[in-house]
């Protein structure tokens, strides 16, 4: 008798697939369900769109059981602004949820949750509730996040068409090893900026590394891709496997018609002086392009492999 599948067997991709399949269809209002950076609804009688995301941080896979946590609530809470981000939106409101260990130091959570607060005071989100557990295992910190954006402007992953330019904010690689994925920024002024000037015709953000993040973007806008490895922007003493593979980046991945590249190129000097834009590549007809596989030795993250 064959062993049962296990998560491990399927990806994380396929996982989720596979429970969003079992979801009910969403309501007449729900514009962008399951497999975007954030859910989108409507909101009744108003010409605004509210955006919806879940994540979380777990001792010992998104941070070290030694690490300070101050810099840890700071990344729970970015992570998420860092999806809103992605589809243009502003962030409002923050729900946590924290299962610890009831042995875990008071000194530790307290921390923790300076973090949270240092994170949504500088970018103006109030954090009005949550929830806390026990657990016999490592501790797990959710974050509930809403936001908003103009309904003209929303941006999601599958408007991306054949021949849209795509491009990269920042470098890319090596933040586990330096320690960027804990005191990293969210593009959040970057994101706004771009879906205001309606350059994107599809946005995400970087968490599982170029490699497994940008075949996303290009399966939900129903194309295939193409890059340029030797363009890769590579953050110091990483090679471009490793920006495409290492993760935990949190730059934007930007899908742009080719009839706004010039335009992009030109204003996003002014706007971003400060602020490194890279073409990495383009989409293409959905029977073209690469495979991660045939060009990557590195991956991306995947949770259950």
């Amino acid at each position: 008798m064959a062993s049962p599948l296990t998560l491990q067997d399927l990806g994380e991709d396929a996982v989720v697939q596979g429970l969003v399949e079992m979801l009910p269809t969403g309501a007449f209002d729900v514009l962008r369900g399951p497999g975007d950076d954030c859910a989108a609804v409507t909101i009744p009688e108003s010409c605004r769109v509210q955006l919806l995301k879940a994540d979380s941080v777990v001792e010992g896979i998104h941070f070290e059981p030694d690490e300070d946590m101050k810099r840890v609530g700071w990344k729970a809470l970015c992570r998420a602004i860092s999806d809103i981000a992605a589809m243009g939106g502003i962030p409002k409101h923050a729900l946590v949820t924290i299962a610890a260990n009831p042995k875990m130091p008071w000194g530790r959570l307290e921390r923790l949750y300076l973090g949270i607060t240092k994170a949504a005071q500088h970018h103006s989100i109030s954090v009005v509730g949550g929830e806390t557990g026990k657990t016999c295992g490592p501790l797990v910190c959710s974050i509930f996040l809403s936001g908003s954006i103009a309904a003209k402007d929303l941006v999601s992953r599958s408007g991306g068409r054949p021949g849209d330019v795509l491009f990269v904010t920042g470098l890319l690689g090596g933040s586990l090893a330096n320690g960027k994925h804990l005191d990293f920024e969210p593009r959040l002024k970057e994101g706004q900026w771009l879906a205001e000037h309606h350059f994107p015709s599809a946005m995400m953000d970087l968490s599982d590394g170029l490699a497994m993040d940008a075949p996303r973007l290009a399966r939900a806008s129903g194309c295939g891709l193409d890059f340029a490895t030797n363009n890769i922007p590579c953050a110091p003493g990483c090679s471009w496997e490793q920006a495409m593979g290492d993760g935990e980046d949190f730059e934007l991945l930007i899908a742009v018609p080719a009839a706004k590249v010039e335009s992009l190129n030109q204003e996003w000097k002014e706007a971003f002086p400060n602020v490194l834009l890279t073409k990495v590549g383009c989409l293409t007809e959905p029977d073209r392009g690469y495979l991660p596989r045939e060009i990557f030795t590195e991956g991306g993250y995947d949770h259950f492999q």
